[in-house]
């Protein structure tokens, strides 16, 4: 016997590198990230949730501060689960990406990238129940923002039809 949700079915959106979604209605939010770092936050008294997708860990400037700087993306995806109704007491973050290789760069940013999100977290109070961070492979995340399930797919490249999965439908 199959249960029936009153719940409507939940729709696709694809989080490009820079941006923050939360959604209205069950959504399934999915993106591709290599040293970039997404941060999944829900809220589990409301059932719902939100993601950022950034590709630097901080900025200091406030005049060219965007969601492309995790200080920044994450701060805000939090304010606006805040303003869409939601109680800290009541969110959960998951931090996914921070891949690190070292044949395009000396430089390890998904390290930091990282770290920027979990020291956030402390300072807010908002626990971190799961991770899948740092390594080599790149990955392609899909987040249930009704559920809170997320799966998470490795790969050791990353195609372009990975990141324009619905180049024909937006």
């Amino acid at each position: 016997m199959t249960e029936k949700s009153n719940r409507p079915a939940a729709t696709n959106y694809f989080l490009e590198p820079g941006y923050i979604f939360v959604a209205t209605r069950p959504t399934a939010i999915s993106t591709v990230l290599g040293s970039c770092v997404s941060v999944c936050i829900y809220d589990q008294k409301r059932k719902t949730g939100g993601m950022n997708h950034y590709r630097l860990p901080y900025i200091r400037e406030k005049h060219v501060a965007t969601a492309k700087y995790g200080n920044v993306a994450i701060i805000t995806l939090i304010r606006m689960m805040i303003h869409d109704g939601s109680k800290i007491k009541n969110l959960e973050a998951q931090i996914f990406g921070g891949a690190y290789n070292p044949g395009v760069s000396n430089k390890n940013i998904g390290h930091e990238n990282i770290m920027i999100a979990k020291k956030i977290f402390v300072r807010e109070r908002i626990s971190v129940t799961s991770e899948d961070v740092g390594g080599r492979k790149g990955r392609k995340i899909v987040f249930n923002t009704d559920t809170n399930e997320i799966a998470v797919l490795k790969v050791d490249k990353l195609r372009l039809s990975d990141w324009y999965p619905y180049e024909n439908e937006r």
